[in-house]
């Protein structure tokens, strides 16, 4: 071999020595296959989910069922794999993978929201009600759950509780709003006055974001420019917005503000130099001390070797419903790297945790010492 001759010969041990090493390392990666149950397992599942992404479900299909031979509890398999039999249409199948996931753990939130799809495919809108309800009572700040809520009611034309529904949904993610604009399941609610009010939730929280001008709004939510318009004056009348005229050269720009009072109460974004965004300093400090409260909690999964809770660790740096918008403005690099992590112990699990467990570790310390940093800025700043 080529590193024999790297090394040489010398009094013949070196080459001794490589051959037994390189004999060890073979072993040890034959035992890991031999002793992982879940190595076969997890590279059925590795190709269904590429296989899923190339839009060749049938083959993916049948890469979750080799996993599920292995493995018939592996909850992640069947998930995939009831996901792709619904696409392909065979609800049935995609039903009885979902029964099983619930006979393993009958709280999984991901397994009663697409029940509940199942049923909306089905026209069976009460039964879809009763899984999304399902999902949320073990999930409830999934934003999707609760849009698939308030979808149900108003085709069931339960117009206060689509409403309250859409509304939570879109507390929670405010691109919601985006989706309802288009989505003909909302034809019932549209003439409601509750559901106009949702809009002008919408615009009150973009202006909360930095978007101060009736476009900048419409582009973000892809709300119509007249019901923006309508919802910004609510607001002023309201004593929630205050309208304002700028000078932009020979013209003048309308922008609209949070009234102070209340933006003191919530935390209010400003776009500052080169249009980034920058947040008032209380909700910045905030924001900093849920991180490094996050960045605790993942450290000490990491240290007990937990691959499950530091994936779920790991969540709440990434979901956009969590720590992941502050994440990517403050962390970028660093947003980017934790993804990799994720994706890696998903793939490999124990084997990668052992092998870059001091990374993980050196890389939350960085956040952490990063995090120290701005507190301290923001603390001079306001002093």
């Amino acid at each position: 071999m080529t590193m024999r001759k790297l090394f040489g010969d010398k009094k013949g041990e070196s080459s001794k020595e490589i051959e037994n090493v390189e004999s060890e390392m073979d072993n040890k990666s034959s035992d890991i296959k031999l002793t992982d149950s879940n190595y076969s397992r997890n590279k059925h599942y590795k190709k269904g989910v590429s296989l899923m992404a190339d839009e060749r479900m049938d083959d993916a299909a049948r890469a979750f069922e080799d996993a599920l031979r292995i493995d018939p509890g592996h909850v992640d398999s069947l998930l995939k794999l009831g996901y792709t039999r619904f696409h392909m249409n065979d609800l049935a199948s995609a039903m009885e993978a979902y029964n099983k996931v619930h006979e393993i753990d009958v709280t999984n939130a991901e397994s009663w929201n697409l029940k509940g799809l199942i049923y909306y495919r089905q026209k069976n809108y009460d039964k879809a009600l009763e899984c999304v309800e399902k999902a949320i009572d073990s999930n409830p700040t999934d934003g999707m759950s609760w849009y698939n809520k308030a979808c149900y009611h108003s085709l069931l034309n339960h117009i206060p509780e689509s409403i309250e529904a859409l509304k939570r949904s879109i507390e929670i993610d405010v691109k919601n709003a985006k989706k309802a604009v288009r989505d003909k399941d909302f034809e019932n609610i549209r003439t409601d006055e509750g559901y106009r009010r949702i809009v002008e939730v919408v615009v009150l929280e973009s202006v909360r974001q930095g978007y101060r001008k009736v476009g900048q709004i419409v582009w973000t939510t892809m709300v119509g420019k007249l019901e923006i318009e309508d919802a910004a004056r609510k607001l002023v009348e309201k004593g929630l917005l205050v309208k304002t005229e700028k000078s932009l050269g020979l013209q003048k720009v309308e922008e609209y503000e949070i009234v102070p009072e209340l933006a003191e109460k919530i935390g209010v974004e400003k776009k500052g130099f080169l249009g980034a965004a920058k947040k008032s300093q209380p909700i910045v400090i905030q924001n900093l001390k849920e991180i490094s409260e996050a960045v605790h909690a993942a450290k000490t999964a990491i240290e007990e070797g937990d691959v499950k809770e530091i994936i779920s660790k790991f969540d709440v740096f990434i979901e956009p419903s969590r720590k992941g918008g502050q994440m990517i403005e403050y962390f970028f690099e660093e947003h980017r790297d934790i993804r990799l992590f994720k994706a890696r112990l998903i793939d490999k699990g124990s084997e990668y945790l052992q092998a870059n467990k001091q990374k993980m570790i050196d890389l939350l310390d960085n956040i952490e010492m990063m995090i120290t940093k701005k507190l301290r800025n923001e603390a001079a700043q306001n002093s």
